[in-house]
């Protein structure tokens, strides 16, 4: 009796490739991509947009600070009130610097004189650098630990110590 030879009647089936392998490098090349990435750190400082309505504002007792700080090529300017009636200017130093000492001086002067008002409108009408935006800013937010201390009364009638001075940025006409 004859017999076939068996390997012919075998069908070979396609090995299917191990992606296995391919897989589990594919993920340690991502994870060493994540671990060697130099992620930015974005910094934000916060600002309002000023508001724009038809309505008319509710009464105060009080007539509103208006504080505004102009920033000029050569000098910068505090204005309050609703004519910005100009109540200090700085100028630049001999180092050719903004004279931030003395503008702090004053606006320490204008918080302890009004100690709820915490809005400050910033108008820069120079080409200003970011830097000195930044400088400008960091001055009129918050108070230091070598400022002298400002006190209000709270609701109950007892004196809390204030911590900003005009930390309400908004910035005014920009494109000037």
């Amino acid at each position: 009796m004859y017999r076939r030879p068996s390997r012919k009647s075998r069908k070979h089936e396609a090995e299917k490739p191990n992606l296995i392998p391919i897989l589990d490098s594919v993920f340690i090349f991502i994870f060493f991509l994540l671990m060697s990435a130099n992620f930015v750190k974005i910094f934000e400082i916060g600002s309002d947009v000023p508001i724009i309505s038809d309505a008319t504002p509710p009464k105060n007792k009080k007539d509103p600070l208006n504080l505004t700080l102009k920033i000029h090529p050569n000098s910068i300017s505090l204005h309050t009130g609703a004519n910005e009636r100009r109540v200090f200017r700085v100028s630049k130093t001999a180092k050719g610097d903004y004279d931030f000492f003395a503008l702090r001086e004053k606006l320490l002067e204008i918080k302890e004189k009004n100690v709820d008002e915490d809005t400050i409108i910033m108008m820069p009408l120079a080409n200003v650098t970011y830097e000195v935006l930044v400088k400008v800013m960091d001055t009129v937010r918050d108070l230091r630990a070598d400022d002298r201390d400002i006190w209000k009364k709270s609701a109950e009638g007892g004196d809390i110590k204030v911590r900003t001075l005009f930390n309400n940025i908004i910035f005014g006409d920009l494109q000037s």
